[in-house]
């Protein structure tokens, strides 16, 4: 048991402070955004609106999310992550504060969008700061490191989510979110400070490649994009199938969802640590983890037991610590050929594209032909998403071959 958690440490060891520093507030923060899994509930049972209504709410909140990343990316390249980070966590923590006042359909939309804006400008940022203060070698382990506090947070979140909502109410909700953002906000202003942190990996590139003509990197943005519309049904789809198909309650609901972040803060580390040793490359372990997760909506369809949901939800979960850092990491590789802030922005935009569409477009298909039937197209959705990145695999296979022969053909 000693060796076990011994290795389980190990796995951490050689990342900076300054990633670390990043961990907790990335923790805060995302400890902070417990609204979010509440908010399909929310909005249809405190404020009434309807399911189709929730959605149009919903793809608001997506479209904020790609426009606050597009300008996080314009943002971090023009002015430095840090200023960007400290008025994005600030303005965040006001604005959550001031959601809850909102009551109608419209004032919502807006609401929402804003907010949203403001938020998503942070992600570009964090990322750039965490390839700046991470060692070459580290990337991964240190995108693994950011993933842990944002599922650590996540997994507490829907938790303490469901626990303030039934003493509190929701109101209670916005102000801990709030409040936490602020408090997230003086951390970095504390411990980030441009002045005493240290830097790592200081990356200027001479003449840097446009993202948009980067043909690999517009696939994979694609694979990326559908993946998310996938995985994003687990936040709007999902928490009313458990309630309305398999008749759980808010608590129930909170702790399968927490599961999902408490299974990643044990085992996502040493399993990325483990697979960067296996010698496949990134592609091939993205790909790897799109087949889990289309089968973790396949499996939804075999029985009624509601154990399967346990199975799904694990699926999904193994999937996306497959998926995820090694998806991440290969953007920010990709990312040295040119301005950092411009393609981790469209990195993290497949996701933000992907919750304008995912979201609503997962409720509508519900509503239209039932839960059953929209597991069987988020399945074919998969394996699309698998297609994609089999095509870009055997695109980098075949530019590498060239590469390699490049020289010997000049010999002759």
């Amino acid at each position: 048991m000693k060796k076990l958690f011994n290795n389980y440490l190990n796995t951490f060891k050689g990342l900076s402070q300054e990633v670390w520093w990043l961990a907790l507030i990335t923790f805060i923060n995302r400890a902070g955004t417990m609204v979010i899994p509440f908010l399909s509930i929310y909005l249809t049972e405190d404020l009434n609106l309807s399911l189709e209504k929730v959605g149009w709410i919903m793809t608001c909140f997506g479209l904020g999310s790609v426009i606050g990343t597009w300008l996080g990316g314009k943002l971090t390249d023009v002015i430095g992550f840090y200023k960007v980070m400290v008025c994005s966590l600030f303005l965040t923590g006001i604005l959550f504060i001031a959601v809850q006042y909102l009551k109608t359909f419209e004032t919502l939309c807006i609401g929402i969008f804003l907010l949203m804006i403001v938020a998503d400008t942070f992600r570009p940022a964090m990322f750039v700061a965490m390839s700046t203060y991470s060692k070459p070698e580290n990337k991964t382990r240190s995108v693994t490191l950011i993933r842990l506090a944002i599922n650590l947070g996540f997994s507490a979140g829907p938790a303490l989510g469901g626990l303030i909502i039934t003493t509190l109410d929701y109101s209670g909700l916005f102000w801990t979110d709030g409040i936490t953002c602020i408090i997230a906000t003086i951390v970095l202003f504390n411990v980030l400070n441009p002045k005493k942190a240290k830097v790592q990996d200081k990356l200027e590139v001479e003449n840097p490649k446009s993202v948009y003509s980067n043909k690999p990197f517009i696939i994979f943005f694609f694979a990326m994009l559908i993946f998310a519309v996938v995985f994003f049904q687990y936040f709007s789809a999902m928490p009313l199938y458990y309630k309305d198909v398999h008749f759980l309650n808010k608590i129930e609901i909170g702790l399968l969802l927490g599961a999902n972040g408490f299974f990643i803060f044990l085992f996502e580390m040493p399993l990325i640590s483990w697979l960067e040793k296996s010698g496949y490359n990134k592609i091939t372990l993205i790909l790897f983890g799109a087949l889990l997760t289309g089968l973790s909506f396949f499996v939804l369809n075999l029985t009624t037991w509601s154990g399967i949901l346990i199975i799904g939800m694990l699926l999904m979960t193994v999937g996306e610590m497959i998926a995820f850092p090694f998806s991440n990491a290969y953007a920010m590789e990709q990312a040295k050929n040119g301005n950092q802030g411009e393609y981790m922005a469209m990195y993290i935009m497949s996701f933000s594209i992907a919750s304008v569409f995912g979201f609503n477009a997962g409720l509508q298909i519900v509503s239209g032909i039932g839960f059953n039937n929209t597991w069987l197209i988020m399945t074919a959705l998969s394996s699309i998403c698998i297609l994609l990145l089999f095509v870009l695999k055997l695109y980098m296979k075949k530019k590498t071959n060239n590469n390699e022969l490049k020289p010997s053909h000049n010999s002759h």
